[in-house]
């Protein structure tokens, strides 16, 4: 391991160690599990704000977004990126400021507990169910945020795999076990500031190591079709592809998956005071727009830097190293620049484990709140519970780390399609619950189980066909989902006026 290896080895541990430190804090202020599962709702707009945009974004910011447009262009990056940036707005501006209402007057903690209460659901089917799809997309959601953590710590610093991917998951757990969801949410306030300022370096040594500015927007214009928003370049050919109209809005709809991330969702839960939510729309909206929009142009930039001999010629899957290939070039200069490099490797870990973090805090209020408390009526103290869901987040975790066992699992292809299972599950159900009254618990469980039997059948049934079937699968999974919660809902019986009272108390709340 060359001295400047081991520079940015210790930027990433220091960083490793202060998340750490930020748990053992947090562990003193959680006094029961509504502290440890929702930070009392006492975030501020900052960090509700922040937290929920970096639990949101993981490496796919940092990695796969400049991977794909270093290799096709923007157009694929482009939509994607104006498909997310609508999502996160539309989502604060329509679901936020009601679900922290809806929520705190239904006394909810998770997203399953909100469920129940909306629909009056004292059977807990609605429970049930919603526990067991979070927990069926979220375990391996958070393999492959170990997984992440271990690729890169092994093709950075030659660690075997499993050793890297093990010591990435134990600082996961560790400040996420110790702190719960204040933890994670400071940690991701954290993470979303080593993020930006990841991308900002990047973007500056990226431009004047491609030899300025102009040099980079000459070599993207000379690849037919690369800077098209209804075009794509294709490497092997080098040739241009048309981008049609059902390619543009199968990529956008990855914005529809805002409306059922239960990750995401909880922030909008905890924050102490829902008049706030305006300031923290704004701020997650502008971070969201500047940092897409730069991790779009640095897989441009990387491509010139590629032609300029700056960093290797990258291809397929290897383009999302694009970011962690330049860090390396800036870490040859002097050991100043290498601690500078090590600054933004810490970035794409902090991208991985501010999603990781609430993914398994989401899981593991889905199985000690919902399914041992809710579904199966487990009676536990209020020191018993909080040990319980320490355990359970700890379990789900062990499981994770065996999931993310192989070395050559996809990281991507998994996070693509958990996005679509909670988009099309979840998101139709939120919604409706949210913004029409007549909706009731029998619409709700059957566009749910829709939603997510469509998620199986159009990726491996239909989308395989090839051709127009072959769109993202959420997209025809959150469609279907709507309808049957609406046929359903008007196909049987109204809700009790009680719930409709309390639906309207909600609507017509003033700040």
């Amino acid at each position: 391991m060359t001295t400047q290896e081991i520079i940015m080895l210790v930027a990433i541990c220091l960083y490793m160690l202060f998340t750490l430190f930020i748990g053992i804090r947090s562990s003193k202020q959680n006094n029961n599990v509504d502290d440890f599962y929702l930070g009392g709702r006492r975030l501020g707009p900052i960090v509700t704000a922040m937290s929920a945009e970096a639990s949101d974004m993981s490496g796919w910011l940092l990695m796969g977004l400049p991977g794909v447009a270093y290799l096709s262009g923007i157009a694929d990056a482009g939509w994607t990126a104006i498909g997310l940036a609508l999502g996160t707005y539309i989502n604060w501006l329509l679901v936020a400021k009601r679900l922290r209402r809806y929520s705190a007057k239904c006394d909810a903690i998770t997203v399953p507990d909100f469920f129940a209460a909306r629909y009056r659901d004292r059977t807990n089917i609605l429970v049930g169910v919603s526990a067991v799809i979070i927990v069926i997309f979220f375990i391996p959601y958070t393999a492959s945020g170990f997984s992440a953590c271990g690729k890169l710590f092994s093709s950075l610093f030659g660690l075997e795999y499993h050793v890297a991917m093990i010591i990435s998951a134990v600082v996961i757990i560790g400040y996420t076990s110790l702190g719960g969801f204040l933890a994670a949410s400071k940690t991701d306030l954290i993470q979303s500031i080593v993020m930006s300022l990841a991308l900002v370096i990047v973007l500056s040594f990226g431009i004047y190591s491609a030899g300025g500015f102009s040099e980079v927007i000459d070599n993207a214009k000379s690849l037919p079709g690369y800077l098209g928003m209804n075009t794509t370049y294709d490497p092997a050919s080098g040739t241009e592809n048309s981008y049609s109209f059902l390619s543009i809005c199968s990529t956008m709809a990855w914005g529809l998956g805002y409306f059922g991330m239960p990750h995401i969702l909880l922030r909008f839960m905890a924050i102490e005071d829902s008049k706030k939510l305006k300031i923290s729309r704004r701020i997650a909206s502008v971070w969201v727009v500047i940092s897409l929009a730069i991790g779009t142009f640095i897989g441009v930039i990387g491509l010139a830097m590629s032609k300029a001999g700056a960093i290797e010629q990258l291809e397929g899957s290897a383009s999302e190293t694009v970011i962690v290939k330049i860090a390396h070039a800036l870490s040859k200069y002097n050991y100043i620049a290498a601690f500078v490099a090590g600054i933004i490797l810490a970035g794409i870990f902090a991208s991985t484990m501010s999603t990781a973090d609430s993914q398994l805090l989401a899981a593991s209020s889905s199985v000690s709140e919902n399914i041992l408390k809710r579904v199966f009526k487990v009676d536990l103290s209020e020191k018993a519970q909080m040990l319980t869901a320490r355990v359970t987040l700890m379990v789900i975790a062990v499981i994770g780390i065996f999931l993310a066992w192989d070395p050559d699992s996809s990281v991507f292809k998994i996070v693509s399609f958990a996005w679509a299972g909670f988009g099309a599950t979840f998101g139709p159900v939120m919604l409706l619950a949210l913004f029409w009254k007549r909706s009731n618990k029998w619409g709700a469980m059957a566009g749910m189980v829709t939603g997510e039997a469509m998620v199986f059948i159009w990726k491996f049934v239909i989308a395989p066909m090839g051709g127009a079937w072959s769109i993202y699968e959420l997209l025809p999974a959150f469609i279907a989902a709507c309808v049957v919660n609406v046929i359903v809902s008007l196909v049987t019986h109204a809700p009790e006026q009680e719930i409709v009272d309390e639906f309207e108390e909600v609507r017509t709340m003033k700040d």
